[in-house]
């Protein structure tokens, strides 16, 4: 068991895309703590020209990783979704078996990279997604009304979806190589928190093992959150198309 262990930890199989925009205070720490893990973990930045110089910071880091940290710099903040797109594209070309998502924020906890890893690795699971509800609600420093509306929003995408996943907006995932090379990418339409909903959407479809490992969130201390209300309108009104397409394409 200690042998197989050990296997695991030096394996380079997994790379963690972390988009960023104007994300310089937390870079490098996130960086760092990624690298930090006892497993071996590759990253990806896909930094949208960020204005802030972050995609710089990046290439200075560059330096002292230069077999495990990659950067490829967008013209343009360009959404989520199509950033996620193109790191999935770039990290299945270099052959990486697990691939992850991750906010560059802390607030996804990279001690729980090997959680993910597991689920998918030994546990057989095809999706892994850290967990904000899985069990109860594990978010620290929000406020009550965004508490209520990422909680209600999951249920919300449950009820109209029928997927049994508790956090259908997690941003927190492993995706197996196989996952990715069967979902259609480019037909992935939605670009911000809905295209987290998507994708889970679309591997619940083609019947992958989707696997929820409970983590705590904790909101972001440094640099500024993303979340507009047009990434809101396009959650709640992008699930109920999402659903309705799916049924006559059944």
């Amino acid at each position: 068991m200690y042998i197989c262990q050990i296997i695991i930890f030096l394996m380079k199989d997994a790379i963690v895309i972390i988009p960023t925009y104007n994300e310089i205070e937390n870079i490098e720490a996130i960086i760092k703590a990624v690298f930090a893990q006892k497993k071996k973990f590759d990253i990806l930045i896909v930094d949208d020209n960020s204005p802030d110089l972050t995609g710089e910071k990046v290439k200075q880091l560059q330096e002292h990783y230069p077999e495990q940290l990659f950067l490829e710099t967008r013209k343009e903040k360009s959404g989520l979704g199509t950033a996620y797109i193109h790191g999935f594209k770039w990290c299945l070309a270099k052959g990486y078996n697990y691939i992850f998502e991750m906010d560059a924020d802390f607030s996804h906890n990279p001690d729980d990279l090997i959680k993910l890893y597991e689920a998918c690795h030994t546990n057989e699971a095809d999706v892994s997604i850290g967990s904000r509800y899985v069990k109860g609600v594990n978010v620290v420093n929000w406020p009550l009304s965004r508490v209520i509306l990422s909680y209600g929003a999951s249920i919300y995408v449950r009820l109209v979806t029928g997927m049994k996943i508790h956090d259908t907006t997690a941003g927190f995932v492993c995706y197996k190589r196989k996952v990715l090379e069967t979902l259609n990418l480019d037909g992935i339409k939605f670009v911000g928190y809905a295209f987290q909903i998507e994708m889970k959407f679309k591997s619940y479809l083609k019947g992958f093992k989707i696997q929820e490992i409970p983590v705590i969130f904790t909101d972001r201390t440094k640099g500024q959150s993303k979340l507009s209300s047009g990434i809101i309108s396009e959650a709640i009104f992008g699930v109920i198309t999402m659903k309705i397409k799916s049924l006559f394409k059944k």
